[in-house]
């Protein structure tokens, strides 16, 4: 058994012991989200939330030097480091999931980062819906989970489980006035409205099949550029940047 498991269970295992535990593992970000706020959410397969209550929500800050380096496209560095986070992320799910099988709990680790439908850019639910009702961030005009620490520069994984842990609640909107993700968008897909909560649907913020066009039709094939995508939206958001979260909140 392993000595941190151990520690973990069953005794004092609570969301504030979760989290601990999770952040010493690599998660820069924790959540809990109480799935009744999920409800209705689309997902593969349709009954994928039957049986659980709570879905864990872990965020890995990306690297700022990597973002920053990039313009108008998707950069060779960011498309490798996409992917090692991404690792990192399957990782801590899966390390999140033993403890809290370990502790009594049932417990599914969603991949960070599987596409289960090329056409509509899917996988098994919106892990930014997830983060959103966890507390982590608001959703941006992006349709990104923007943080009040890190922005947009985060990527998501999550945990379902049954397992009784205190959900956080959701953040206000802070995007305000600020344009900067829908000016900068090199396929010009945002639309630039602004939500207080949350998107009834994506096409309701974005033009979505720019996006995915520019994305796989364009960017994938650049050379050593693998998967779907951009990287834009994430680096220009002030909310990420040094110095830029007074000049967003300024807009506001």
């Amino acid at each position: 058994m392993s000595p941190v498991l151990r520690t973990l269970a069953p005794r004092g295992f609570d969301a504030f012991g979760l989290k601990r535990r999770a952040r010493h593992w690599g998660a820069s970000l924790v959540g809990v989200a109480d799935l009744e706020r999920l409800r209705g959410i689309e997902t593969e397969p349709a009954d994928l939330l039957s049986g659980f209550s709570r879905a864990v929500s872990l965020a890995v800050r990306l690297s700022d030097p990597v973002l920053d380096a990039i313009t108008d496209r998707p950069t060779p560095l960011y498309a490798q480091h996409y992917q090692k986070v991404n690792a990192l992320l399957d990782e801590l799910a899966l390390r999140v999931s033993l403890a809290l099988q370990r502790a009594g709990g049932r417990a599914l680790p969603l991949p960070a980062s599987q596409l289960l439908d090329a056409e509509n850019l899917t996988s098994y639910l919106s892990h930014k819906a997830v983060a959103l009702a966890a507390g982590l961030g608001w959703q941006g005009k992006s349709l990104l989970l923007v943080t009040p620490r890190f922005g947009p520069r985060v990527r998501l994984v999550t945990v379902l489980t049954d397992y009784d842990l205190a959900p956080d609640e959701p953040l206000p909107n802070h995007c305000g006035a600020c344009t900067a993700c829908a000016e900068a968008c090199p396929a010009g897909a945002i639309r630039g409205v602004n939500t207080t909560t949350h998107y009834a649907s994506r096409e309701e913020a974005l033009f979505f099949d720019r996006c995915r066009d520019k994305i796989l039709n364009e960017f994938a094939h650049l050379p050593h550029i693998t998967g779907g995508i951009c990287g834009v939206c994430v680096s220009v958001c002030p909310f990420g940047r040094k110095g830029g979260r007074k000049a967003a909140q300024k807009k506001r």
